[in-house]
């Protein structure tokens, strides 16, 4: 009988596969601010970010590798204290947006050219120095969160993880506290700046920062805020809005010429305002208990201060929904209002539809901004991928998840009073544009008088107000004018 060999032991250990690594490059450069030369060190690419999670084979807590995260940062040269310079973290909003528009458009040392008036010039397109850049203030650390730009993450992980208002938070704050404790940041003066759902963000990472990491911030530059979502989600049972956008209806009318009356923009406005926190609020309060008298009074200055007929107004039941008014304004001259900038005009297929067919807005800077990033990176900053650059992601704002807010409206306005609360030194500014109607000035306002914030604590908000729109830095009159006053708020906090 033959004798059974004994059966060879399979190697029962698992191939690790390599784990994911910085791709991190350097380049040098200066540009001219303010008559000045400042020279400048660039660090582009991604950073692994990892979490503690728990490995039952090595029964004990590990760092698990889950993302590459994109960043673009700019850092003076010849600092030799780094604690006495400021930083800011800056990203934009979307959900779903990459950091291009802050980045390109207002606070890095490279800017979009455009015209003037923020209109797209025929391409081919190009870059500039921005004269106008905080790069003399403050260091910059531009943001992609995950899926956006070049963040992704890491293989075996899914990315959707990441599309939720409490994820999406916990991941950019983790990402800003290993930047601070790589590069030697922790006691610099540290400020967020975001733009339009970056200024939810930033509200929110205001409270994470301070209560998971011990990170407290000199200041918040919230560009176009929304905070609370209240105050611009037009619902049947939230009249709200209809108040709260009539003064940048008002903005927008006059701007088209489309007012019976001649007065100064900035007069319009407080007129528009008194009539909708007064009259027109008691008339939305009131209802169907509103008399034939009242309304025909309402109705009359409805039409006086958003250029719309009275019998569109009457059919509205007083309720002048955004989309409609984008359509209606300029209906018979065959043009919409913008969402994001109503200076802008677009053309729509169709002359008889309610709403219109796109934002003439993004159409004017898409493509200009698109195409000189997608560049910069690669001849300028020398960072190679042939990853495409998620400029605007679909698939992360049409799968994000407000869980976090579930049967209420999205507000993050109690954490940032708590975080003024807890932090008496920290600031906020607010940079509003008077043709904005997607996040309006008056919308604002409102949620900071209501923030709930104690009187002693009040003045650490200001405001600047631009004859602009979302982007209010394309139009380069108020471009000049947020510079200084975001170069006066990071000295103030500082």
């Amino acid at each position: 009988m033959a004798e059974k060999k004994p059966e060879e032991k399979k190697d029962e250990k698992k191939e690790e596969k390599p784990s994911p690594k910085d791709n991190l490059v350097e380049t040098k450069h200066s540009v001219k601010i303010g008559g000045k030369t400042i020279k400048y060190t660039v660090t582009t690419g991604t950073m692994v970010v990892k979490e503690e999670v728990w490995d039952k084979e090595k029964d004990a807590e590990v760092d698990k590798p889950r993302a590459q995260m994109f960043f673009v940062a700019y850092t003076l040269d010849g600092v030799k204290d780094r604690a006495k310079r400021p930083i800011t973290f800056s990203f934009n909003g979307g959900p779903g947006s990459s950091s291009v528009w802050l980045h390109m458009g207002v606070l890095g040392p490279r800017r979009v050219v455009l015209t003037d008036e923020g209109e797209m010039p025929p391409p081919p397109f190009k870059l500039i120095d921005n004269a106008f850049s905080i790069l003399d203030e403050t260091d910059l650390v531009f943001i992609d969160p995950m899926s956006t730009g070049y963040s992704r993450p890491v293989e075996g992980e899914k990315s959707r993880e990441w599309h939720t208002f409490s994820r999406d938070i916990a991941s950019v704050g983790d990402f800003i506290r290993l930047y601070s404790t790589r590069y030697h940041r922790w006691l610099s003066p540290k400020f967020l700046a975001g733009e339009s759902y970056g200024t939810t963000r930033a509200s929110g990472l205001s409270g994470y920062l301070q209560e998971r990491h011990g990170m407290f911030l000199n200041g918040l530059i919230l560009i176009s805020a929304v905070l609370d979502f209240t105050t611009i989600d037009f619902n049947l049972n939230n009249d709200l809005p209809y108040i709260l956008f009539l003064p940048a209806y008002a903005a927008t009318a006059w701007y088209h010429g489309k007012l019976s009356f001649k007065a100064p923009l900035k007069e319009v406005v407080r007129e528009a305002e008194e009539f909708a926190k007064g009259e027109y609020a008691t008339a939305l309060l009131k209802g169907a208990a509103l008399t034939p008298e009242e309304r025909a009074s309402v109705v009359e200055k409805l039409s006086r201060y958003t250029g719309i007929s009275k019998d569109f107004i009457e059919r509205t039941n007083l309720r002048i929904y955004d989309q409609h008014f984008f359509k209606e304004l300029l209906r018979e001259r065959g043009k919409t209002v913008g969402r994001l900038d109503s200076r802008f005009t677009g053309i729509d297929r169709n002359g008889v539809t309610a709403m219109p067919d796109y934002d003439p807005l993004f159409a004017q800077v898409n493509g200009p901004y698109t195409a000189t990033l997608n560049d910069y990176l690669r001849a300028e900053l020398k960072f190679e991928t042939d990853l495409p650059y998620e400029i605007l992601s679909d698939k992360v704002f049409l799968n994000w998840s407000y869980e976090y807010f579930q049967n209420q409206y999205v507000n993050v306005a109690e954490t940032l009073r708590a975080s003024m609360t807890f932090n008496k030194y920290l600031k906020v500014f607010v940079a509003n544009g008077y043709y904005d109607l997607g996040t309006p000035y008056f919308a604002t306002e409102y949620t900071f008088d209501h923030l709930g914030l104690d009187e002693s604590l009040r003045k650490n908000i200001s405001m600047g107000y631009y004859e602009a729109g979302h982007m209010m830095y394309i139009h380069i009159p108020s471009l000049k004018q947020l510079k200084k006053d975001i170069a006066k708020f990071i000295k103030d906090a500082s």
